[in-house]
């Protein structure tokens, strides 16, 4: 998100935060009402969190102790109803008048205490910053802070995580601290609950930051059912991972992963081609197990990555982004790949990058839409130690030296803040990094390659990407067709069925997919082909794969083949019949009957149809 929309929601949440303490009868004069509950009820509350309110205090806070340097820092736990279960730090700046809701059990809810980091955050479900004269009553003007919900393993909200001030707090930093710290307690709180007796996978783009809090983390068990995860693992993989099959996520057999040495590093590749440094934790107290007999598997094809030349299957506008490219292999000229989402830009980038005389150096590939705003700059530059607040006593080299010597890919790069861009630019035209709190440049030779689904001529006219930094990483525009445009579309579902199917798996794609996926739109791209096939041949198993093999989603953007007739009343005994008055309109069929599609398919075929 932009500077500016992220500006707009900020905005638009506030308004409808004031919206809402209108519409509870409040006013600007209005006193806060903290509502403690009656002692009975608020030795009950505090003590059926005491467990989280533990883990805060003894296995995350220490983490961040140098928040609570600042004197007038004070953080807070409220529960999921807005009410104070502890607080850490000193309270000096509070006014005495407002002492009664920095207690145990005090309530700030928004209709008691207006708009409040807190109450919020649990109001709109997400961080937010509030400054003095954000707060709708003036009562509260006289301090600011964050505040970031905390979620459980089933992404409940049980919790939210407050720092708040009288003085000045940045919300950049401020904002992205408090995020780190509630997503420190979510992590802490799955480790309790599914250490014992599940495996652990934790996962990042940097092998330095696997012990990060927004290292990804995946809970599994030993056939490879993935029991639970935390909300980064879902924005590092790009969907949710509920009722997922770890198989159906990483391209690595489920044997190896159960025999990965504990807590040793190791690169791991989702099955869309993005590489990551993982580690995985045996469960403390496992179940016993047969012994298994492990052989380190073959070189796959799918670990074969592709060179340039091998992504050209006849279509001939990805033949001519091809060729451009590889004229400008060793050439020192930015390339800025366009494309939709999942049209296979990182593909495309990685082939160009081992085509390359870099292909032996480091290919560091930064998402730009998926790290959190407040910590591009850190991320990307790095920073000496005690830089800001919260920051490792390590210091951080940042991404941009990492890529050293190799290739740097800034994905999603029209996401990037315009402060980021502003500092991005100086470092293309000075060849040179200055990390966050360091006089000292540090040069660098990268190789740059950016990727973007936006249209960046577009935004610059809107003032949301900056047109100097525009022409500097543009020297050649290359523009990947959507799946649904390609005219070589039956090589590439052959070509990802070989990638993704096992050994065993011979069949091949039945007559009848092979038009329905010529006629789909592809929304999603080759990362939605990817994952229609990989379902597909889950369910296939060694047959070929048919219709009733397919997710039921695929068939929701699959347009209609004849329009939809009326139909007599559903008789399941006359399937074939019904099917013929409908003109073989599976979906409308199913929806006709009440039935799945998949359901559909297998009684069609047990009375001779074959749709």
């Amino acid at each position: 998100m932009t500077e500016a929309a992220r500006a707009q929601a900020h905005d638009t949440i506030i308004e409808q935060s004031w919206s809402r303490c209108r519409d509870y009868g409040l006013t600007h004069q209005s006193p806060p009402c903290f509502d403690p509950p009656p002692p009975g009820e608020l030795s009950a509350l505090l003590e059926s969190r005491q467990a989280l309110v533990q883990t805060t205090h003894q296995e995350v806070l220490p983490y961040y102790g140098t928040i609570l340097a600042n004197s007038n820092c004070l953080i807070m736990l409220a529960d999921e109803q807005g009410r104070l279960l502890q607080s850490w730090g000193d309270q000096r700046f509070i006014e005495p008048r407002q002492a009664a809701g920095f207690v145990a059990g005090a309530s700030w809810l928004e209709r008691y205490t207006g708009t409040n980091a807190i109450g919020t955050a649990l109001s709109c479900g997400q961080a937010v910053h509030i400054q003095h004269d954000e707060h709708f009553l003036k009562a509260n003007r006289f301090m600011t802070g964050s505040a970031s919900p905390i979620f459980d393993e089933q992404r409940r909200m049980v919790a939210v995580l407050d720092v708040s001030s009288d003085s000045y707090l940045p919300p950049a930093h401020t904002l992205g601290m408090v995020k780190m710290m509630s997503q420190s307690v979510e992590n802490r709180l799955i480790l309790k609950l599914f250490a014992e007796q599940y495996h652990l996978l934790s996962f990042n783009t940097s092998l330095d930051n696997l012990d990060s809090p927004w290292a990804g983390l995946v809970v599994f068990d030993e056939q490879g059912h993935v029991v639970s995860a935390n909300r980064r693992a879902d924005n590092l993989l790009g969907q949710p991972l509920a009722y997922c099959a770890i198989e159906q996520l990483f391209d690595v057999p489920l044997q190896q992963l159960l025999n990965q040495p504990d807590n040793l590093p190791f690169n791991l590749r989702t099955s869309g081609h993005f590489r990551f440094h993982a580690r995985v934790r045996r469960p403390t107290r496992p179940a016993p197990v047969q012994p298994r007999d492990f052989r380190p598997p073959l070189t796959s094809r799918s670990e074969q990555e592709p060179h340039l030349h091998a992504l050209n299957l006849g279509d001939a506008r990805v033949d001519k982004a091809i060729r451009q490219a590889e004229r400008l292999l060793e050439k020192d000229i930015p390339i800025l790949v366009q494309g939709e989402t999942g049209a296979g830009k990182e593909v495309f980038v990685k082939a160009l990058h081992r085509s390359s005389s870099r292909a032996s150096q480091a290919f560091i590939a930064v998402n730009c839409a998926a790290i959190p705003a407040e910590l591009v700059e850190s991320e990307l530059f790095g920073y000496e130690k005690g830089a800001f607040t919260g920051a490792s006593q390590k210091g951080h080299v940042g991404l941009i030296r990492k890529a050293h010597k190799g290739t740097l890919f800034l994905d999603e790069i029209g996401d990037m803040p315009l402060r980021v861009q502003a500092r991005l630019l100086r470092v293309l035209q000075e060849r040179c990094v200055q990390p966050l709190g360091s006089s000292e440049l540090h040069p660098v030779d990268v190789r740059l390659i950016s990727a973007t689904n936006r249209p960046l001529r577009q935004d610059i006219d809107n003032g949301q990407f900056r047109a100097d930094l525009y022409y500097r990483i543009s020297g050649l525009n290359l523009e990947l067709p959507p799946l649904r445009e390609r005219t070589d579309k039956a090589a590439l579902f052959q070509k990802l069925w070989e990638q993704h199917r096992e050994p065993r798996q011979w069949a091949g794609l039945s007559r009848e997919v092979l038009e329905l996926f010529q006629r789909h739109p592809w929304p999603g791209n080759l990362r939605q082909l990817s994952s229609v096939l990989r379902v597909a041949l889950a369910m296939a198993d060694d047959q070929p794969i048919r219709a009733e093999h397919l997710p039921d989603d695929f068939f929701t953007d699959l347009p209609s083949a004849a329009p939809q007739p009326s139909l007599p009343v559903a008789d399941s005994d006359d399937l074939a019949s019904q099917y013929q008055a409908c003109g073989g309109n599976i979906s409308y069929l199913a929806r006709h009957l009440g039935l799945s599609r998949n359901t559909l398919y297998k009684r069609l075929r047990e009375q001779g149809v074959r749709p």
